[in-house]
């Protein structure tokens, strides 16, 4: 996080101290500016901006349809603040480093959502420093992101198991079924109500198939939904795939389902006026040699409710 000037050679950047682990509400942010310049630096002040900001936009398949969300949703900001750092002077030679603290305290009813970074819904917190030098020196300025965890529920998390069955009657993205080869595959999610900080786990047997298994994957698919009063319109993009097994796998043998929530692009289930958040789904994808028109079969669990605890 460093700006060079080359002029000057001044080395410009801060450290935020918490950054790495995130921040809980109601918690303070705390780090330290760095200024290292081999001569005195002149300057007109030194400021630091926080802010808070969920932006939100349709995809290209809703533009035209909701025309009233592009008029009355802008980006909503949930938090800001503003302190002077350093007041106009001279900053000496050498390194220089200047603590800060920002109290996470928002304005009115708002509450500070979890940091999440998705395709129509993006959640986001960032600190800015500016150091305003005079008329024949360029500004320096440094922006930096830092993550937001929601507070723990206080309610223990019933653990919901789901089992689950996949064959050629139950997969959705097949349009001649009679071509299918038959194979019966069934197993287990441990928890679909799941804490976003450990990974969704189960298990899966492949009873039995007509043609030998190519592959087996499992996609984590995410559903956000923005709009207004007008509508809403709702899209499913993918998070990540991973796949659990590779070749023709033997018969009955149960193959470990272990996947790792991926911290920037999901966050806990969350519902608002404008946006809702958080609704995940995971499909899991069987490959083999007579795919109908060389794509897989895919057959979709039930939804996933993420927390932290």
């Amino acid at each position: 996080m460093n700006i060079l000037n080359t002029k000057s050679v001044i080395l410009f950047a801060f450290h935020i101290c918490n950054i790495i682990s995130g921040l809980l509400c109601q918690e303070v942010l705390a780090g330290v500016v760095a200024i290292v310049s081999k001569e005195a630096v002149q300057h007109q002040g030194i400021t630091l901006t926080m802010e808070g900001i969920v932006n939100l936009q349709l995809s290209s398949k809703s533009v035209g349809v909701f025309e009233a969300f592009y008029n009355s949703v802008k980006p909503i900001q949930l938090i800001t603040s503003n302190i002077e750092v350093v007041k106009q002077g001279k900053v000496p030679g050498g390194k220089t480093e200047i603590p800060f603290e920002f109290p996470l305290h928002t304005k009115g009813n708002k509450v500070l959502y979890e940091t999440y970074h998705g395709v129509f819904v993006n959640i986001q917190y960032t600190l800015r420093c500016d150091m305003k030098r005079s008329l024949l020196a360029k500004d320096l300025s440094k922006t930096c992101e830092f993550m937001v965890h929601c507070l723990p529920q206080k309610a223990k998390l019933q653990p919901t198991p789901v089992d689950f069955t996949i064959t050629p009657e139950t997969l959705q993205n097949v349009r001649e079924r009679s071509l299918l080869p038959k194979f019966l595959i069934r197993g287990h999610l441990d928890a679909t109500n799941c804490v976003i900080t450990k990974p969704l786990t189960g298990e899966l047997v492949v009873e039995s198939s007509d043609v030998a298994i190519k592959s087996i994957e499992l996609q984590l698919v995410r559903v956000e939904t923005c709009g207004c009063a007008e509508g809403y319109a709702r899209d499913a993009t993918e998070i990540q795939n991973i796949q659990i097994a590779e070749g023709d796998v033997c018969h009955s043998l149960p193959i470990p389902i272990y996947m790792v929530f991926p911290r920037l692009f999901t966050c806990p289930t969350l519902e608002t006026i404008n946006f809702k958040v958080g609704e995940f789904t995971c499909n899991k994808y069987k490959s083999n040699s007579a795919t109908v028109c060389g794509l897989p079969m895919a057959d979709r669990c039930d939804s996933l409710f993420l927390c932290r605890v």
